[in-house]
């Protein structure tokens, strides 16, 4: 898009001859005058109206009349009074991607998956105004939307609200103008257009001495019935010179005509190209539907029936991807129609639910059943009624169907009378319901009337209907207009010339056309439209044809494209689905690996854009070489997360990652490389992306080997990415350099939140820069130091970043060589800092010394919920440190002292401060050294403490007394949820203990009793026991 100039202070114009934009402007304004550049008399407006001389307050009541005029043409608008909120808060775009380009709006709905881009929005008062205040207003404008989005609901709002002098207050004069209307003019002058919108223009005029700022609207470019040639289009600055309609609108956006006129363009996405980038200075889009949107939609559309919308909004749920269709409105409320015909149909639950469309085909044919007022040939019925509705059907199809047909070849959605006579056909046959349901009338400003389809996907069914029809009896190419005969005739052979015509347009734009054309075929469809649009039994003879004739389209090619995609949604559409549902479970069941062939990559394709597994994450790994994943790039790019995990990936391929994150279409926000074989040439790879890349928030590339090349190029691009929160860089040799690079990034980046940073020999050298950057960085939470050879000195720096740090929530330091030094400069850091909620120093060298420190810190900090302490030689003394100190915090929910000897006394210490402590949660103590002593202190604290919901107490000795001192505690306690007490010789008799006591406990709902001896006999005694005590509560035993 074109680059907007910062607002500078006046300047003079080249000239003020004619052609020059200062005379340009002083046409355009002689004209809202009445005037006439080349003398007192204007020229006369299209209807032949009489011009009056300007009256004594000429500006006033000419903008006054122009907004009365506006109001009044705008009236019955399906949202005026109350644009909804989508249309009044537009997403800001910085221009169109390739998939907005090339493919069609049901592709791009489908494989956005109902999405629309994270980006800035604009009010729809702030439109035409200035982005910052040292830029200007935009002078084109352009806003896309699919198909049935509302681009014209929104214009028509805009209108009225600026009518109304609610919107768009800076211009005095608004011309709304549609292709509908231009297309009835095979010629057109500038100053004609204007007088277009307003015959009236000339009665009485704006004063040439103060010129208005006026705002020209091109609603539809879509619509245009010629491509818009900016590279071959003659420039023209005569306002007064006639010339084809594109030539005028080229010249206008160009601003060789009007430059000081705002313009603004609607279109769909894959028109909206046709205009050069650079001309364009903003670039909006109307979203669609979301979730409560929809269901808004479908209440209103059945407002007297509350049973029939719900059931209506529970079967666009059921399916996911007629859901996805339904963020579009027209299409919503074109389901809406369709499945509430199907209910008042078919009122049973039973029949209702065996006829719930499954394609998209089958959707459309219970609308078109709607449109034909009746059910067809119900119930072998055949009254005269039912004849006469079938004989029209097959006549709708035969003309409008045709219109339909050759208007989607030739790229023509607007139609004029001249159009349907051409066809023939019959008005007077479509009027009353069969018109409303398909077509729309529209007067245009030349009064003409111009008709278009209610959705261009109406279009699309009903030139397939007449496709499929036609098929069987002609001798020439249906696609082209030379009736020349083919060697071999046949329904067929018209459909291969579908299906490759539909697989060579690169717009996609005969994509659902194909769809349709294939679901006609189906069993369903057939039995639905049998009589008006089929023959009952026909497909039979195709179906099986028709679906090789669309696998063979699927040719080995260098990537998977939308077409090939497409292929896959027509044979959905034909009920032949054995080619997806093999590539589905073999997803399922990890044999992806074997499908190598072209059909399977494009099914898998297929499968990542509709199934509902791949939805949340696309999980990949352990099954893709270089040249499959090549192959489904194009794909990839709308995954919203993916994982590629154990795939031998190598650094050229993350070239071909890196280019897919680098598009501007790229929607991935998580992707896992975990376990590959990527070296530092593709952590630049992935970095390069980074520097451009908006969408990824979490990347995984652990146990890769980057080292430390790799990891300074990555973090080069976080001092630049503003959107990455999420980088796992464990286990790969990444050392003290990588880690200083690291580090120099966080100090400058502000949205990375995790860095998991383990086994990567990081050291002290690594651990002092972290800390320093630790020192001012303000966005990291996480910090994941595992087994880094972090020693005293690391650690004494980590600290003293603590105390100033104000936004790190959790901090592992697990597997280093932590000594009780280092855990005194901790447990000084913990009493200053505020913030931290989780340490994990696991597998240290803390002794009792250190764990004692951090005991006393404890006393103080009410911040830390988490703490890991196994693996620390911790004996009884810190334990009874530990102790003290829950008797006092209130914070700490879980303590880990596992793998510790602390044994009955320490375990008594803990025990005994349960009983005051009402914060922890979660306490394990595997393999401490507990014996029954131990046991008998903890059952008295849970028959008491009411708030700790797990106990782990594995690998201990706590015999059958203990078992029972346990379960007496059992009977009262209410809190504990989750008891492990495996491995701890209970035998039978402490197993049955437990077992009985849980009888009158309604909490528990896990308990793990292996490795206790009892036996299979008795463990199956034991856990009927249970069952039977406690159904709630599930046992390993």
């Amino acid at each position: 898009m074109r680059k907007q100039e910062v607002r500078t202070g006046g300047e003079a114009g080249p000239g003020r001859g004619p052609g020059s934009p200062a005379g340009q402007v002083k046409a355009l304004m002689d004209l809202l005058a009445g005037k006439s550049s080349q003398g007192s008399q204007a020229p006369q407006p299209l209807d032949g109206a009489p011009q009056s001389p300007l009256g004594p307050h000429g500006d006033d009541s000419r903008i006054q009349k122009c907004r009365e005029a506006l109001l009044n043409r705008v009236k019955g608008s399906p949202e005026l009074g109350g644009p909804s909120p989508r249309l009044t808060s537009l997403l800001l775009l910085e221009g169109l991607t390739d998939l907005q380009l090339r493919e069609h709006d049901f592709t791009q709905v489908e494989t956005t998956r109902g999405g629309w881009p994270t980006a800035r929005t604009i009010t729809l008062d702030r439109l035409f105004l200035p982005l910052s205040r040292v830029s200007i207003p935009p002078r084109i404008s352009i806003t896309i939307g699919v198909a049935g989005v509302g681009k014209t609901t929104l214009v028509r709002n805009f209108v009225q609200l600026w009518a109304r002098g609610q919107v768009g207050k800076d211009f005095s004069l608004v011309l709304p103008l549609t292709f509908r209307d231009l297309n009835t003019h095979e010629k057109l002058s500038a100053d004609r257009l204007v007088r277009s919108v307003f015959p009236h223009i000339g009665e009485s005029g704006l004063a040439a001495a103060a010129p208005p700022k006026t705002l020209l609207i091109l609603d539809g470019l879509d619509e245009c019935k010629t491509t818009l040639d900016f590279s071959n289009t003659v420039a023209c600055t005569d306002p007064r010179k006639e010339m084809q309609v594109d030539h005028l609108v080229t010249n206008i956006i160009r601003g060789n005509l009007f430059p000081e006129v705002s313009v603004w363009v609607t279109s769909r996405p894959s028109m909206a190209g046709q205009i050069p980038g650079g001309l364009v200075d903003r670039m909006t889009e109307i979203r669609g539907f979301d979730e409560g949107e929809i269901q808004a939609c479908l209440e209103e559309m059945f407002p007297e029936d509350h049973t029939l919308s719900d059931w209506v909004l529970r079967q666009v749920q059921a399916d996911r991807a007629l859901y996805l269709m339904c963020t579009v409105p027209a299409f919503c409320q074109l389901a809406g129609s369709a499945l509430g015909h199907l209910r008042h149909s078919r009122p049973g639950p039973q029949d209702s639910g065996q006829w719930t469309p499954r394609t998209l085909c089958e959707l459309y044919a219970w609308y078109f059943r709607m449109a034909l007022g009746g059910d067809g040939q119900e119930k072998g019925k055949a009254s005269p009624r039912i004849e006469q509705a079938a004989h029209s059907s097959r006549k709708v199809v035969g003309t409008l169907g045709r219109l339909a047909f050759h208007g989607l070849v030739r790229k023509k959605y607007v139609f004029y009378e001249q159009d349907l006579k051409a066809f023939g056909v019959d008005l007077a046959l479509l009027q009353g319901s069969l018109r409303g349901c398909l077509l729309q009338r529209e007067e245009t400003l030349a009064a003409l009337p111009a008709y278009c389809f209610l959705h261009l996907s109406l279009q699309e069914f009903l030139a397939a209907a007449y496709y499929y029809g036609a098929a069987k009896r002609a001798i020439f190419d249906l696609f082209t207009e030379g009736g020349v005969s083919w060697p071999r005739l046949g329904f067929l052979t018209h459909f291969r010339s579908a299906a490759q015509r539909a697989m060579q347009a690169e717009d996609g734009r005969l994509d659902v056309f194909l769809r349709f054309l294939s679901g006609l075929l189906s069993p369903r469809v057939n039995a639905l439209l049998a009589g008006s649009l089929t023959v009952q039994g026909e497909h039979r003879g195709y179906r099986a044809q028709a679906a090789e004739l669309l696998q063979g389209c699927l040719v080995p090619d260098a990537a998977v494209c939308a077409r090939a995609v497409n292929v896959l949604h027509c044979l959905h559409e034909l009920q032949h689905t054995e080619l997806a549902c093999g590539v589905e479970e073999a997803m399922r069941s990890g044999g992806l690996a074997g499908l190598t062939g072209p059909r399977h990559h494009a099914a898998l394709a297929y499968l990542l854009q509709v199934s509902d597994a791949c939805a949340q994450e696309a999980n990949l790994s352990l099954c893709l070489s270089k040249g499959v994943l090549q192959s489904l790039l194009p794909q990839l790019l709308y995954c919203r997360s993916l994982r590629l995990d154990n795939n031998q990936f190598q650094d050229p391929v993350m070239e071909l990652l890196g280019s897919v994150l680098s598009g501007k279409d790229c929607r991935i926000q998580r992707i896992s490389l975990a376990e590959n074989q990527i070296s530092n040439k593709g952590a630049k790879a992935l970095a390069r992306s980074l520097l451009v890349n908006r969408s990824l928030i979490a990347l995984d590339l652990r146990s890769n080997s980057i080292g430390p090349q790799g990891a300074k190029a990555l973090a080069d691009a976080l001092k630049i990415n503003r959107t990455l929160a999420f980088l796992s860089l464990q286990s790969n040799a990444i050392r003290d350099n990588g880690a200083r690079s690291v580090a120099e990034a966080l100090a400058a980046n502000r949205t990375l939140s995790v860095l998991q940073f383990s086994s990567n020999s990081i050291g002290d050298g690594g651990a002092e820069a972290l800390a320093k950057a630790l020192k001012v960085n303000q966005g990291l939470e996480s910090l994941d130091l595992q087994s880094n050879s972090i020693s005293d000195t690391g650690v004494a720096a980590l600290t003293g970043a603590l105390c100033s740090n104000q936004t790190l929530i959790s901090l592992n330091l697990r597997e280093n060589s932590i000594s009780s030094e280092g855990a005194q400069d901790l447990a000084r850091a913990l009493c200053s800092n505020s913030t931290l909620k989780s340490l994990d120093l696991t597998a240290n060298l803390l002794h009792d010394q250190g764990a004692q420190a951090i005991a006393l810190a404890m006393r103080e900090n009410q911040a830390l919920t988490s703490l890991h302490l196994q693996w620390n030689f911790i004996q009884a003394g810190a334990a009874k440190a530990l102790g003290q100190a829950l008797q006092l915090n209130r914070s700490l929910a879980s303590l880990d002292l596992q793998e510790n000897a602390i044994g009955d006394e320490g375990a008594s210490a803990v025990a005994n401060a349960l009983k005051a402590n009402t914060a922890l949660t979660a306490l394990y103590l595997q393999v401490a050294s507990i014996g029954t002593r131990g046991a008998q202190a903890l059952g008295d604290a849970l028959a008491v403490n009411r708030t700790l919901e797990i106990l782990d107490l594995r690998g201990n000795a706590i015999g059958v007394a203990g078992a029972k001192a346990l379960a007496n505690a059992l009977k009262v306690n209410s809190s504990l949820r989750r008891l492990n007490l495996q491995e701890n010789s209970l035998g039978m008799d402490g197993a049955i203990c437990v077992a009985t006591a849980l009888s009158g406990n309604h909490g528990l709902q896990h308990i793990n009793l292996q490795g206790n001896h009892i036996g299979e006999s008795g463990a199956r005694m034991i856990s009927e026991a249970i069952k039977t005590n406690a159904p709630s509560c599930t046992v390993e035993i």
